[in-house]
């Protein structure tokens, strides 16, 4: 299966509608296993920030053994489930593996996997100086990686680590600052 490109896209203002579409369908066919709001995070959820065209949603969960049934509701719902990071999340992508629109994170609340992209969301949405390099550095990084996910990922990480951390010693990861 070949995987589309890696392409970075200018601000859509319909990113943070879709994301509350696919929050009201989540929330009924995932409310037993729900132990919080449904937040959309990543990219997308920045106002003004160039991204890949794909919805981060993440689902706060209590444990994940005892949402391990919410995998087959996801699944239900057109999820592709991947076992990626299976000891800290249930991830999945939607419509397919290849072609992406929406990223869904079942992950335990409170637990760093849940806090460090709310802080990373929170302080790029308050420091737009951070969140223009951010884009620059993405833009970047997709040229150079536009057929390599995973090397993508990879390289925006030290990035994402250095401002989640700070994001989180400043407490961005209790509270939204706004949209």
């Amino acid at each position: 299966m070949t995987e589309a490109p890696v392409e970075i896209a200018s601000y859509d203002p319909s990113w943070p509608s879709r994301f509350v579409e696919e929050q009201a369908v989540l929330r009924r066919a995932l409310a037993v296993w729900l132990a919080g709001p449904i937040e959309h995070v990543g990219s997308t959820a920045i106002p003004g920030l160039s991204a890949k065209p794909v919805i981060d949603i993440m689902a706060p969960v209590q444990t994940l053994e005892e949402s391990r049934p919410a995998i087959q509701a996801a699944t239900r719902l057109g999820y592709c489930y991947s076992p990626y990071k299976p000891d800290l999340e249930h991830w999945f992508c939607k419509p397919s593996q290849a072609y992406r629109t929406h990223h869904l994170h079942l992950v335990p609340l409170g637990s760093p996997q849940w806090l460090g992209p709310i802080a990373f969301r929170n302080y790029l949405r308050k420091h737009v100086d951070v969140a223009v390099e951010y884009e620059a550095l993405k833009r970047r990084l997709a040229q150079q990686f536009q057929f390599d996910r995973e090397a993508y990922t990879e390289a925006k990480h030290p990035f994402v680590e250095r401002i989640t951390s700070l994001a989180v010693e400043h407490g961005y990861g209790l509270q939204d600052p706004g949209k």
